[in-house]
């Protein structure tokens, strides 16, 4: 019995006409899985660009503040360019950085304007105030969309 079962086996094998490869249903089913998984993936991954521009934003105006408050411990008043200031400009590729050019010995101000406003990107606005009673400056970045405000 034994003997007539592996004689079956071999014929099966012998006979079998070789079909390797995958049906039209299959790789159908295989491309539609990954369009699916494609379709949820995607926009996650852009949103996760758009935030890595935006924190690329709110650091460069975070440096533009700490700038400010060096240049304010130094004079009387806030600085109005990127020279007086002694670094270079901290625009980005998404993102126009600018100071304010208001000359005010209370508050400076930085505004982050993104480039491409159909984009999604937020607006960023950086200050930096002097308390009158003790000198101390204070720092924020704030997220705007109207970018209208002036700084406190």
């Amino acid at each position: 019995m034994k003997t007539n079962l592996q004689a079956k086996l071999i014929q099966h094998f012998l006979n079998k006409k070789g079909n390797k490869g995958f049906t039209l249903i299959e790789l159908l089913v295989v491309v539609i899985i990954i369009g699916i998984l494609a379709a949820v993936a995607l926009p996650s991954m852009l949103n996760q660009a758009n935030r890595a521009r935006q924190s690329a934003a709110q650091s460069q105006v975070g440096a533009v503040n700490r700038a400010q408050q060096a240049y304010r411990l130094e004079s009387p008043t806030f600085a109005t360019t990127y020279a007086q200031l002694q670094i270079n400009d901290a625009s980005t590729e998404d993102y126009n950085i600018i100071v304010d050019t208001n000359n005010d010995s209370a508050a400076g101000e930085t505004q982050a304007n993104p480039i491409d406003t159909g984009s999604g990107l937020q607006f960023y606005r950086g200050c930096v105030s002097v308390a009158a009673a003790t000198g101390t400056t204070d720092s924020s970045i704030e997220e705007d969309t109207s970018i209208i405000n002036a700084c406190p």
